[in-house]
This record gives C-alpha cells, structure tokens and sequence, in this order.
C-alpha cells in the first residue's frame, strides 16, 4: 500500500560525517556514513541490506510519522555519489495497518525488499514487500510503495512480535521467519509465507513450546537453509538449564519436525549461553553462531558447531567479551573464513565494538577493529553487520552520534563502515 508524503519535509539529504580512524587496527578505516536525527530519516537502525555496489537499505525502527509515542519508523536508502554518502528516507510508517517499529530488510527475488514490523497491524506486527513505484518520480524525495502480505493476529493460532528476526527465502520464492511470540504456547513460533491467489497464505511450521527438554522458547534470530532444505536457528531461553539452545527443523511430507541440536548450559558454561541472532552455515555445513551471556567472563561468546557421526559438537571461538549483553546478533564471514561481528557493551570505552576472528594454527585470533566511543562515532552496536563484494564491513548502533531525543537514549544511532 502507498500513503501520502509527510508535510514536513521538502526535501532531505544528508552527507556524510567526517572520516575517523579505528584506533585498535590502523589498517582498518571506520567511517560514519549517517547520523540519524530521530526525525524524517528515523532513529536506532536495525541491520542493513547490501543493494548493489554503493548501496545500502535499511529500516530505522522509530522516528517518520509521529502517530507512535517515538515515531513509527522508517525505511531508508543510503546511496555513495560523487564521493559523498546520501541518505533518502523512502518510506514513514503511521503505525495503522501498515506496522510500526520495522526490524531488518532483506533482499528477495527480483530485488524486491522485504521485512516485518513488531508492531502496528492488529497489534502484533506485520510482513511487508517493499519496490520503487510504478510510475517514474520526478520529485526530488521519493516514496516507495509498501505491501503488507501478513498480519500477524497473535496466539493460539499466529505468531506475534517478530523482533531481531531475519526473514529468508526458498528457490520458489516463499519466505521463511520466526516471532519472539505468539503461538500455542505465547513463546514463538517458526512459520512459512506463500503465494495463493494474488495473496499470501501462512503456514506455522512449528510452535516452540515453554521451554522442556525437548524444544526451547523465543526464537530471537531467524532461520537459516542448508542444500538439503532444513532450517536451523537459534532459542533465547528454554533447554535443560533454560539457557537457550539451538534447533533444526526437517521438512517431511508436508509437516516439520524440530531437533535440538545443542542445550546451552548442559555441564559447560563455559560455552555461553542466551544466544540470539541469525546462524551462519559454511561450506562445510559447520554452523557459527552468538550467546549474549555467560563464558568465561560472563560476557557472552562465539561458537561454532560441527557436525560430527550425527551429533553436533561446539567448540568456543572466543571468550573475549566482559559486559552482558555481549554479541547480540550473529557474524558474517568473508572468501577466506574471516568471522566478523559486534559487542554491545564491550571495547575501551564500555561502548560496544566491532571485532574480527581469525583462524590460525588451530584456534581463533580476535582484533578489535573499532571501539565506539559513544560520541559521534555511535554507541551500543545492537544489529548484525554485512559485507559487500569488496570485502567492505558495514553496521549500525542503537544509539549515540551527535543528536539527542530517539527515547531517552544517547543519541538516535549511525550507519558505519570499515573498508579494508
């Protein structure tokens, strides 16, 4: 659906700030490519989609319309010309039937956007398509055109609040997701969209239950594929010591059936535990994941699992964090298996950083490539970062930069970037 332009803006560009170098790897430059102003471009980013060369698309989940308490955010294009960073904010939710409060935007087939909102609809979310329009625009600021393809309606029968989730699609062009909530129980579910009629049917592929032995709660992160068509992801809570866990679920005659994979907290704290975040699968099939807490020094880590004569067998890749809630999202790797990714409360200045690990002779090596200062350079890294196809690392935080007023927090949020 389409909506009319807000009367407040005119026209609105941004450049980008000034160029600040990391000081934990001088190799590595950090820029800051935005600073949101909780206003028309929106405030506290969620994880941007790579476009194209020199592209990026991203949500802001407050600022836009002032229909929400903090606005009800607000999906953006953030585009390299002639040197400079310009952002184009490209559509303002009202927090209607249309959502509120979006989370992160992907790339589906045929380029179109998609995402999902944790609020707005019938008060429980929404999924939503996001293209250019039809006609050509001629104005300088141009609305695209969003498409709500689901309304989440909530427990016992629909999930509800798809918070941190990343949604994914099969090579049909269905698309795959989780819900923090909603279900049989109210404590997530997993669920598939597709195509029927001109519309979009639902299907709940599995409803996590309150957290026994056999299956956990509050799936933070999405789902993932392998070749063979099952999903995996990740549980916040639930489990043996309820400490999260890690899930499969294999498709057979037209039903799901879920596996644990691994129980955070069963005999090994030391592995982490509460994870949250999207996995991330090699070549190999070894799946590499986050926890928020627990480690060696409490702070969360980095873990790898292997498969291995049909079980699964987690190996730690760091337990360099020191301030819960460490890693709060999921890492990215590059063409020679370099891991990346981001703290929220971790670096020189409590701030968050963005760390890189790096296989070698049998273990992993971290380099901090940037601590946040919480100033200009933003604060509290929440989201997942993503590479491009030049090796470029881009991310957001939640909050800091240089402006004030996105809910009480310190600052609105930046987009950043660190080109090897």
């Amino acid at each position: 659906m389409s909506r009319s332009r807000s009367p407040i803006i005119s026209a609105f560009v941004i450049l980008v700030l000034g160029i600040m170098m990391a000081p934990a790897a001088p190799a590595q430059t950090f820029s800051v490519l935005h600073t949101f102003t909780g206003g028309p471009d929106g405030g506290n980013p969620g994880t941007v989609a790579v476009g194209g060369a020199g592209v990026l698309y991203g949500t802001a989940s407050q600022g836009g319309m002032t229909s929400c308490q903090f606005g009800c955010g607000v999906i953006f294009r953030l585009a390299l010309e002639n040197s400079a960073w310009i952002l184009s904010p490209l559509y303002e939710f009202t927090g209607g039937t249309d959502g509120a409060n979006p989370d992160d935007m992907v790339v589906g087939p045929s380029g179109i956007l998609y995402g999902m909102t944790s609020g707005g609809g019938s008060g429980f979310g929404t999924v939503f398509q996001f293209r250019p329009p039809v006609s050509p625009c001629k104005s300088v600021l141009c609305y695209w055109d969003e498409t709500v393809i689901h309304t989440f309606a909530g427990p016992p029968n629909d999930g509800a609040s798809p918070d941190l989730s990343r949604l994914i699609f099969d090579p049909a062009g269905n698309v795959y997701g989780t819900t923090d909530a909603g279900g049989m129980a109210n404590v997530g579910t997993a669920f598939e969209l597709s195509q029927s009629g001109g519309g979009w049917d639902i299907a709940i592929l599995h409803n996590f239950t309150s957290g026994n032995m056999d299956d956990g709660r509050h799936p933070l992160g999405g789902m993932i594929f392998d070749a063979q068509g099952n999903l995996y992801g990740t549980l916040n809570a639930g489990g043996t010591r309820d400490l999260g866990a890690v899930y499969e679920l294999t498709p057979s005659n037209g039903n799901w059936t879920e596996s644990i994979l691994y129980y955070f907290g069963y005999g090994q704290i030391d592995n982490g535990d509460s994870p949250t975040g999207s996995l991330l699968m090699d070549e190999s099939g070894n799946l590499y994941g986050t926890n928020t807490t627990g480690g060696q020094n409490g702070g969360g880590t980095v873990f790898e699992l292997t498969p291995d004569s049909g079980q699964w067998v987690l190996s730690v890749l760091s337990n360099d964090f020191d301030n819960p809630p460490g890693p709060t999202s999921g890492v990215a790797m590059d063409a020679s298996g370099n891991v990346y990714g981001v703290s929220m409360y971790d670096g020189a200045f409590n701030f968050g950083m963005v760390y890189k690990l790096t296989h070698s002779g049998g273990g992993w090596t971290m380099t901090d490539l940037h601590d946040f200062t919480g100033g200009s350079d933003g604060a509290l890294p929440l989201d997942a970062v993503v590479l491009d196809a030049s090796g470029n690392l881009y991310g957001t935080t939640y909050s800091g930069g240089t402006t004030t007023g996105c809910n009480g927090n310190i600052g609105c949020g930046v987009v950043w970037e660190i080109t090897p």
